[in-house]
């Protein structure tokens, strides 16, 4: 954890607007790490606009928003926090039970936004943040002005494998060739453990590990960062005892598809929400859910926006344009 601070602080410290990071305590002791930010210059305007709150995904924290926070707190406060059970949050216990773990992470969203004491809020979820933001959405409606939701993970349906389709009007069954027997062998181990647990088991190798199979973290972040600052920053915040890690395992199925998919639950979201949903172009992400959202809410208040030459990670690969369209949707809200 000590590693995992100082990595962060060296984060932190190209922000350029006033930074107030701190612990938020939870009435049952759990602590959320915060980071609140207001623009040195504006500071009364600024206050009485509603705040931007911003939640990262899997295994992130809230250092992944260095391109970010200083351009979108120039009008408005910004909050940034590390998930419960993620980064320099506390690592609680998670249920086994899906529905039972996000509501875990969902309810610490909303003793947070209690503690912390904002009334509404601009919503912006990435990835698993994605998910957990309609979550609390549809659970908090009044507290949310604008719903964001940035590549969100767990939106469509595990598609249904055909082993057998009919030929000849029923009369022939073929059965499709199923995995040879490695994959489903490996598939099967890794059932068994945490998402980032062979980073853990690879001890003193696990930077190394992070920086080989995700070299495009270092890229990303090249200009501000000329070593492996942001790949250590990665490696700091999973290599500790997984809890957020177990509740996201609990609420995935293999492959990484959610138990319960969001797009079954998206249309009890109020149609007066307006609702963004931000992919890059080039993510692994299938942005066709976010059109079937705007088919399901009768394009009540939905958008879907593709970034140009972006993957998964919108808010690195292009942050002037994620910036700009954010900043959009903020000013459309006051």
């Amino acid at each position: 954890m000590s590693l995992l601070k100082t990595t962060e602080s060296k984060i932190l410290a190209c922000i350029q607007n006033d930074l107030w990071a701190r612990f938020v305590t939870l009435p049952n002791q759990d602590r959320i790490w915060t980071l609140t930010l207001t623009n040195k210059v504006f500071h009364k305007p600024a206050a009485a606009k509603t705040p931007l709150v911003m939640v990262h995904g899997f295994g992130g924290g809230v250092g992944l928003w260095i391109r970010n926070l200083d351009a979108l707190s120039r009008s408005r406060p910004v909050y940034a926090f590390d998930l419960l059970g993620f980064g320099r949050s506390s690592r609680p216990p998670f249920p086994s039970d899906s529905a039972k773990a996000e509501e875990q992470f969902v309810n610490s969203i909303e003793e947070w936004r209690q503690s912390v004491g904002l009334e509404n809020m601009i919503l912006l979820g990435h990835s698993l943040g994605g998910y957990l933001a309609t979550s609390y959405a549809i659970q908090h409606p009044s507290r949310v002005s604008h719903l964001i939701l940035v590549d969100p993970w767990g939106f469509p349906e595990r598609p249904q494998t055909q082993t057998e389709e009919n030929r000849d009007q029923g009369t022939e069954v073929v059965k499709r060739p199923s995995p040879p027997r490695w994959v489903k062998v490996i598939a099967t181990v890794v059932s068994f453990f945490n998402p980032l647990a062979v980073i853990r088991a690879a001890g003193p190798w696990g930077p190394g590990l992070v920086n080989r199979f995700r070299p495009d973290f270092k890229r990303k972040f090249e200009d501000l960062f000329d070593d492996d600052t942001m790949t250590q920053y990665i490696y700091h915040c999973n290599a500790q005892t997984p809890s957020g890690e177990v509740g996201f395992r609990a609420m995935s199925e293999s492959l990484g598809w959610a138990k319960r998919p969001m797009l079954q639950r998206v249309h009890l979201l109020p149609p007066s929400m307006p609702l963004t949903m931000l992919y890059g172009k080039w993510s692994w992400v299938d942005n066709s859910s976010g059109y079937k959202v705007v088919q399901i809410r009768d394009q009540a208040h939905t958008r879907v926006l593709l970034i140009n030459e972006a993957s998964h990670h919108v808010y690195a690969d292009q942050p002037e344009e994620f910036n700009k369209v954010v900043e959009n949707i903020c000013n459309s809200v006051n």
